[in-house]
This record gives C-alpha cells, sequence and structure tokens, in this order.
C-alpha cells in the first residue's frame, strides 16, 4: 500500500550518509521525528534526470528551504551508500542535502512507492517523489508519473512548503 497524506513514516531504516560512504542506519521513524523535512526520492545516482536537474536544484536552492522553516533536504535513492557519498560530493550536496541510502529498498518498499526497472538493466528502484514529512507525518506526496519531472522538482516542492 502506498504511503498517503496523513500518515505517520514507516519505521523503516535507511542510511544517512557522510562524504567517506559511511553513516548510521536510522529508522526513518527517528530521523523524522521532531522536525520538517522535505524528502525527495529518485531512481538512481548519476542517472541523466537525477544528476541534471533534480538533486542539482535541491543543492542551488537549500537555504530557500531553511528561509520556509524547512530543517532538512534529503535526497533519497536505492543505491549503496558509497555510491551516495560520491555523488554527493560530485554534486556539492554536503552541507545542504542529506544524503540518503536506502540501499535494500527498505524505506522504498514500506512506504509502496517502488518500482520494477529491471527492463532497463537498473533492477528495483525508487520512484521519482517529493514529500514534505513534519514531526514523521507526511503533509504533501507528490509521485511523478513514468519518465516526468514536474511535480517533485525543487521549484514545485519550494511553492509548496
Amino acid at each position: 500500500m502506498t504511503i498517503k497524506v496523513g500518515d505517520k513514516v514507516p519505521s523503516a531504516k535507511f542510511q544517512v550518509v557522510n562524504e567517506n560512504g559511511l553513516g548510521d542506519t536510522v529508522p526513518a521513524s527517528d530521523f523524522f521525528a521532531g522536525k520538517k523535512v522535505v524528502l525527495f526520492a529518485l531512481p538512481g545516482a548519476y542517472t541523466p534526470t537525477c544528476s541534471k536537474q533534480h538533486l542539482p536544484g535541491f543543492v542551488a536552492k537549500a537555504a530557500q528551504f531553511g528561509e520556509k522553516g524547512v530543517d532538512v533536504v534529503a535526497c533519497l535513492s536505492v543505491n549503496d551508500s558509497f555510491v551516495m557519498a560520491a555523488w554527493g560530493t560530485d554534486q556539492g550536496a554536503f552541507g545542504k542535502v542529506t544524503m540518503l541510502a536506502d540501499g535494500n529498498a527498505d524505506f522504498t518498499k514500506a512506504v509502496g512507492l517502488g518500482v520494477d526497472l529491471s527492463g532497463f538493466g537498473l533492477g528495483y528502484r525508487s520512484q521519482r517523489y517529493a514529500m514534505v514529512v513534519e514531526d514523521g507525518v507526511v503533509t504533501t506526496l507528490d509521485v511523478e508519473e513514468g519518465g516526468k519531472f514536474e511535480v517533485s522538482s525543487c521549484d514545485a516542492v519550494l511553492k509548496k512548503v
């Protein structure tokens, strides 16, 4: 079942990545507790739309989210922590966007927002989406239709916070 507005985030775990590719594995319910978080998820690090538009938009405008009361802007992908660290470093994300590695797709499966991209050689991945979570409760959720990049963009999310 897909998570929806008004639902609490599940306790499924992901890794909060540091620049060395290491990080703490935390339950999502703990990560979101007591904070206003913008979470955007995407199919994969180093993929074209993700690398040229999705992550760069949030990196460039991260401060604007803080001005609107957002405590954390986070990027989640079904990639391992080392890939997320390298990609975050290449994109200048650290200190602006928190990189979350969902290597086993535990969180992605728990929120019901996965997609099988095996036909493209990518395996099981996250759909492209953005959600705002306040103290563990989803307040907005925008999931892209396949191949689209509109409702989860930085500019679209900025209008909602």
